[in-house]
């Protein structure tokens, strides 16, 4: 088998990745909320893929990018006061739901929430969801 190299038809557009990281929201969520009636605290990161535009120059307007806000928001406000969500997947589908729907340039969202509450010796607990917009 010969090895061949990769054409430009071959590459995947260029994207663009929009973080927030180490986030920190008390969210109703788990048996640690349903036993005590009370929040948990949770660790977001959020990582947003988008194309990129071919450029970036210094006059780029602010409309060519996502404002870093909307992931906060999305991870913080705009989760349901007072609802209980068993898992933290369904906390994380319902960021990546609310992301997809602000935006569709949003090509991929991947998703992780760390359970403070139940960490021991510092370790990190919890999940990382990705979804890819269909």
């Amino acid at each position: 088998m010969q090895n061949r190299l990769p054409t430009l038809t071959d590459t995947k557009p260029d994207s663009l990745i929009l973080e927030i990281a180490d986030f920190d929201v008390n969210v109703l969520t788990g048996i640690y909320s349903e036993e005590t009636k009370l929040p948990q605290p949770l660790r977001f990161t959020i990582q947003a893929e988008m194309l990129a535009e071919d450029h970036y120059g210094p006059d780029t307007p602010l409309a060519a990018s996502k404002n870093y806000m909307d992931l906060k928001h999305a991870a913080s406000t705009a989760l349901p006061q007072g609802v209980h969500f068993t898992l933290i997947e369904a906390v994380a589908d319902h960021v990546i739901e609310t992301l997809f729907l602000q935006d569709p340039r949003i090509r991929r969202l991947t998703i992780k929430i760390i359970k403070l509450a139940i960490a021991e010796q510092g370790e990190s607990i919890g999940i990382t969801l990705t979804r890819t917009r269909r």
